[in-house]
């Protein structure tokens, strides 16, 4: 069970995944940005099929915390847009060599920090909420970060309620995703296995959280997150750029 992941490695992916829980859980997406790069840094199987279930994990938990403040509308076209844009990201899977992959989830993560950074807003609407399910899966089903387009999209609700709704759409999409990644054969066993390793982790981020949500500043938490997110995707498009160079 454990020869396709040796215990130095799992201790430093939980640790990883430690911390991006409780950041998600903190100020309502963070879990893949934080972790989806480091992750593939210390070993490429971690993302994104354990990534995707460990989002789902937190986002579950979360939702149950937020239920009171969940409301749901408009987010199914969301949901929807998640399906092709699932099979785009699925089958750069299949396809890109993995140096390559290495350098598009480190964009997903610029991507995501410039957005967070320069706040772009934008209607919401049927359209724009299938746009960014559309981007959401083409992101989720790469780097398992299918977070950002919708948190730009609905930044400006209530904490609670971008909280809840972020993590009602994270639960079903990570569903669909998850689908879709088995449909294309990209779900192994392996996966599963590490999932459930894991999951320690994500319950014990969750946990803390909890103890921590009303003695924090969530701006300082946020460009705190964003900061080591630009490191971490630094530092993998330079072990990327040299995989390709070498």
């Amino acid at each position: 069970m454990m020869s396709f992941i040796d215990p130095t490695t799992l201790i430093l992916a939980s640790i990883i995944v430690f911390l991006g829980a409780l950041t998600q859980s903190l100020i309502g997406f963070g879990l893949a940005v934080v972790a989806s790069p480091l992750l593939y840094i210390v070993n490429p199987q971690l993302v994104p099929v354990p990534i995707i279930a460990m989002g789902f994990a937190i986002s579950a938990m979360t939702l149950f915390r937020e239920r009171n403040h969940l409301q749901f509308n408009g987010l199914q076209y969301a949901l929807l847009g998640r399906i092709p844009g699932g099979f785009l990201g699925a089958g750069l899977l299949l396809f890109a060599p993995q140096a390559i992959l290495g350098l598009v989830i480190a964009a997903i993560v610029f991507i995501a920090v410039i957005l967070s950074v320069y706040r772009i807003t934008a209607p919401i609407n049927r359209i724009s909420l299938f746009i960014a399910g559309v981007f959401s899966g083409i992101f989720g089903n790469i780097a398992a970060i299918g977070g950002p387009p919708m948190a730009i999209l609905l930044a400006g609700q209530d904490p609670s309620k971008f909280r809840a709704a972020l993590s009602a759409f994270f639960v079903l999409s990570s569903l669909i995703a998850l689908a879709i990644l088995a449909i294309v054969g990209l779900v192994e066993m392996k996966h599963l296995w590490l999932s459930l390793m894991l999951f320690p982790s994500v319950v014990t981020g969750y946990l803390v959280s909890g103890l921590l949500i009303n003695h924090v500043d969530k701006n300082k938490t946020r460009i705190v997150t964003l900061i080591l997110c630009s490191i971490s995707a630094t530092l993998l498009v330079v072990k990327s750029t040299s995989a390709l160079i070498n």
